[in-house]
């Protein structure tokens, strides 16, 4: 009984693969459609036999090579009447420019070529660059593969691209393999099958011929096949289970398109040393009877030592067709091999049925591709069009999704310590200064070291030494290489040397190598973090520094088997986001094309000389979106402002430093925001100051003088400075340094505050903008916690935050280039001002003022405004309650718009308004006398960063307020949000 019942099964099974069989075989591919084929008989019916046994080739086209090579194209365009074209190195206006004239001369439309597996950037210069396979397979959702394939399908039909030679579809069973690696999307079949049938998906729906590659399978190789016939030694089960897998996925999937390697396959060729390529059994019995595969089967590239070494040109293409193929890729000698196909058909070698059959599928797939019309490609926006924004995005978020954490012992990543840490960043193969290093400094401070990968063992013996001296190590890796056989390109030296760090220090270690490269490292489990980024290119640098520091999370999973300790699809998830992420404007709703915008703005405002240059950065939901600098430190100066330059930010310093400790002091309840000043301000007690409140003189209204020339009553009558005050060198007695050479008394800062203390007063409750009442807030700050402002602030906001580049007085900490110089000073202290505060009165404090003195760049102030956004959090650490957040940054009075030392937008529409009318009525920030502003808009998630030195060379100049350049760069921002309202008018 159960022997009838397996007799049966086996019988049932038997006849439903037979149908399976019959259904492939009978079913039509995806291009022959009854108009194709009528377009194709009618084309065929033109051509004589040469002309139809040149269709069958795809000549090798450059677009950066001389007028020699495209002379010899044209001629076999418009003499032999190839078929069409695979392009490689160029630029993709010269490409589409030969294009155009190509098919201009060409009697049947051409069918162009190309190998793009990650993007036609592969190729072409000046396009988008995608994430090869093995990236593409770290991601989880085969979703990201089909929008990959799907952007890559629009940027080829851009570019008159038909045939993208993509998917790779190898399985990468063998990590010496010197040619596929990275190219396929690792060494699981499934994930293989899965990613390549949805990356085919998307091209086929472009209607881009796919060809899946490089059957039957080039993964489990050891040797190259541009160089050599490579073995495969699998039987065939073991190659039915493994290597055929994704092919037979695509296949049933529908695959339009397949590309035969040069392989030596024993197992499936019994002729030995034949190539796949030229076996029949291979493409016809396997592959199409078999397989059921019914579309146009291409081969390898036939200049190909894996194939040439054993076979001359003509003979090849001759055996190429006769197996099976139908388009020949690469041949070698164009002419010989249409006069040996000629021949071979004379002498009944190859029927003229079987040639007619592979023209008439070609034509078909050019109807497909839309050939049947002469197409001429449009160079207007063409570079706009290969690299939209939105392409940029998904090119970015692919890679986000694909960076693999592979350790982060005690959870060290991000960094959170809010202690000072000492951090060496190395960088082995790479530039100092490259796009990681300059994106983990944009978060913290720490010492930059580079080496060569083929250094000297002395040079990293050396610098082993030196990294004792710090906390945390950070190694980064570049400048690797495919080949195992050459040690990924990694040397001696370099790879003892991160093994022996990663042994002896907290390291954390970044390869921006393909998985592969980690199986060269013995120590790697002592890593504290290990970060896998597969690619060597900014974008990957970048997204690497943001995972260190929190600005974004790591998702990504190993696609392979690297080791019993990083297994396929290991990987760790990180914190989420913590701080400011780096990001394109789409991500966040906005249009970089507007944004772009402020370019010329700041542009026209330098060429104006309103500024000599500028800062400017736009924020939103805790991403950076739009950073850029322009211009340079004075009009004649040769250095061009970078986005780690520092300004003097001037009274921006009442919000970053000021209104900062003052909400400390109210949260601890040091401050009663409605008592007296004199409370906190002995002094006052017996004046006409008594009675102001702390309220009233953060908002201005206290009646407070709008400004005392302090400076002026240290001039002599001629207009020098008084000896009896300053002296040019510092002492005990003179030791406020106020410019250079310049010291003013020490005793003279009571003097001030005693002016302040008995001036006269204004109208109370009027509002009148003064910057004594922020001097007299640092006063109190100082008298409540008996510590100096400046480490006040810094101790409590700066160093937590990680503002490594904020702070009073620079010229301490930085080298005088980094610094961005202010006014020609030709009044009082006659001199350049470099590296000291501008305003007079914060100089003659020590540059330490509660009105101004605070320098930075505009990615230290965002960092500021992105925590007061998040009320009062950042970094994973609170620094205040929310509802003291909007206390402080909220309007006060009905008939004053600001808040305790915050500027808000003006809603009364009589009055003039420091920012755009766009901003909502939430907005909190304030400008700066210098040329500055920074803005934050809790409605819209919002911050505004304009830096300048609009003062240089002298203060006089207001050509940035008359040219409302930061108002007008404001407006541009709200312009650019996409789908919503609230756009500027």
């Amino acid at each position: 009984m159960f022997n009838r019942f397996l007799l049966l099964f086996l019988v049932g099974a038997f006849i439903i693969i037979c149908q399976s069989l019959e259904a492939r075989a009978t079913e039509k591919p995806l291009f022959q459609t009854p108009d194709a084929e009528h377009w194709a008989d009618s084309v065929l019916n033109k051509l004589n036999l040469e002309q139809r046994i040149a269709q069958l080739f795809m000549v090798a086209a450059w677009s950066n090579k001389d007028s020699t090579h495209i002379k010899d194209i044209r001629s076999f365009i418009a003499e032999k009447g190839i078929g069409g074209l695979i392009f490689f190195q160029g630029g993709p206006v010269r490409e589409a420019l030969l294009t155009n004239d190509y098919q201009a001369i060409s009697r049947v439309p051409l069918l162009i070529g190309m190998d793009a597996e990650w993007g036609v950037s592969m190729r072409l210069d000046s396009t988008l660059r995608f994430p090869r396979q093995m990236t593409m397979a770290a991601i989880a959702n085969d979703s990201a593969v089909y929008k990959m394939g799907n952007q890559i399908a629009r940027n080829c039909k851009r570019l008159g691209i038909h045939v993208n030679f993509a998917p790779d579809a190898d399985i990468n069973n063998n990590s010496s393999n010197p040619v596929i690696g990275s190219r396929s999307f690792g060494d699981d079949r499934e994930n293989v099958a899965l990613k390549s049938v949805s990356y085919m998906k998307a091209l086929q729906d472009n209607h881009i011929l796919p060809t899946g590659k490089h059957f039957p399978g080039h993964g489990n190789v050891d040797v190259d096949s541009h160089f050599a016939l490579p073995l495969i030694v699998q039987n065939a089960e073991e190659l039915d289970s493994m290597e055929l897998y994704p092919f037979q996925a695509m296949i049933d999937a529908g695959l339009t398109g397949i590309m035969v390697a040069h392989l030596n396959v024993p197992s499936l060729e019994k002729c030995i040393d034949l190539p796949s390529t030229l076996s029949s059994s291979i493409i016809n019995t396997l592959l199409k009877d078999k397989m059921g595969f019914n579309g146009i089967v291409f081969t390898d590239a036939l200049n190909m030592k894996g194939v040439t070494l054993c076979f001359k040109p003509g003979t090849l293409e001759k055996l190429a067709l006769i197996a099976g193929n139908d388009i020949l890729l690469y041949s070698e000698d164009i002419t010989k091999s249409i006069e040996e196909i000629s021949a071979a058909i004379n002498n009944n070698e190859i029927s003229k049925e079987s040639i007619d059959s592979k023209v008439r599928k070609l034509l078909m797939v050019k109807y497909w591709c839309g050939l049947n019309k002469r197409q001429f490609i449009d160079t207007t926006n063409l570079f706009y069009d290969l690299n939209t924004p939105n392409a940029q995005l998904l090119q970015k978020e692919l890679y986000e999704k694909a960076v693999t954490l592979l350790v982060n012992k005690d959870s060290l990543l991000p960094f959170r310590s809010k202690d000072s840490l000492r951090i060496a960043c190395v960088v082995i193969g790479d530039k100092m200064k490259n796009p990681f290093q300059e994106r983990l400094l944009s978060y913290e401070n720490m010492d930059l070291f580079y080496e060569d990968k083929d250094a000297a063992v002395s040079v990293f013996n050396a610098l082993y030494g030196f990294l004792s001296n710090y906390d945390y190590v950070i190694i980064s890796l570049h400048g690797t290489t495919m080949k195992a056989q050459n040690n990924f390109g990694i040397s001696e030296a370099a790879n003892k040397f991160i093994d022996s760090v990663l042994i002896s220090y907290k390291t954390v270690f970044v390869s921006f190598g393909n998985a592969y490269t980690l199986t060269r490292f013995n120590n790697l489990k002592s890593a504290h973090s290990l970060i896998l980024a597969y690619e060597d290119i900014p974008i990957t640098q970048s997204i690497a520094a943001q995972i260190i520091m929190g600005g974004v999370d790591a998702k990504g999973r190993i696609p392979v088997n690297v080791s019993k300790e990083f297994s396929r699809r290991s990987g760790l998830n990180s914190a989420k986001p913590m701080r400011l992420k780096y990001t394109l404007p789409e991500a966040q709703g906005m249009s970089s094309l507007i944004l772009n915008k402020i370019d010329s703005v700041a542009q026209n405002a330098i060429r104006a000389g309103a500024t000599p240059g500028c800062q400017v950065l736009v924020a939103r939901n805790g991403s950076v979106v739009y950073q850029k600098s322009f211009g340079k430190e004075t009009y004649d100066s040769s250095d061009s402002i970078s986005n780690s330059d520092l300004y003097d930010v001037a009274s921006i310093t009442k919000i970053a430093a000021t209104a900062l400790a003052t909400m400390r002091l109210y949260e601890k309840k040091k401050i009663n925001l409605n008592a007296p000043v004199s409370k906190y301000l002995p002094e006052l007690k017996k004046g006409n100051k008594k009675l102001i409140t702390l309220s009233d003189m953060l908002t201005h209204q206290a009646g407070l003088k709008s400004w005392i020339p302090f400076y002026k009553e240290t001039l002599s009558d001629s207009g020098y400075l008084q000896k009896k005050i300053y002296r040019s060198t510092k002492n005990e007695l003179f030791s406020i340094h106020v410019a250079d050479s310049i010291y003013l008394k020490a005793n003279y800062q009571d003097t001030i505050l005693n002016r302040i203390y008995t001036s006269s007063m204004t109208d109370k409750g009027k509002y009148v903008y003064s910057d004594l009442g922020p001097i007299l807030m640092k006063e109190i700050i100082e008298s409540i916690t008996k510590i100096h402002f400046e480490k006040y602030v810094d101790d409590n906001f700066y160093k937590p935050l990680r503002l490594n580049r904020t702070g009073f007085n620079p010229r301490s900490k930085f080298a005088l280039k980094e610094i961005v110089p202010t006014e020609i000073d030709t009044v009082f202290r006659k001199q350049l001002i470099h590296g000291f505060v501008h305003d007079p009165a914060a100089a003659m404090f020590g540059g330490v003022s509660g009105n101004a003195g605070l320098f930075s760049n505009a990615n230290g102030l965002a960092i500021i405004m992105q925590m007061l956004l998040n009320k009062g959090t950042y970094g994973g650490q609170r620094f205040f309650k929310p509802e003291t957040v909007d206390l402080f940054t909220g309007k006060q009075f009905a008939n004053n718009r600001r808040g305790l030392l915050f500027d808000k937008p003006e809603t009364d529409t009589a009055k003039q308004s420091p920012c755009t009318k766009a901003a909502s009525p939430l907005t909190f920030g304030h400008q700066g006398f210098t040329g500055t502003c920074a803005w934050a808009d809790p409605e819209y998630g919002l911050i505004y960063i304009f830096l300048s030195n609009r003062v240089y060379p002298t203060a006089s100049n207001e050509k940035l307020s008359k040219m409302n350049v930061r108002t007008v760069i404001q407006e541009i921002i709200y312009n650019s949000f996409l789908n919503e309202s609230n756009s500027a008018n």
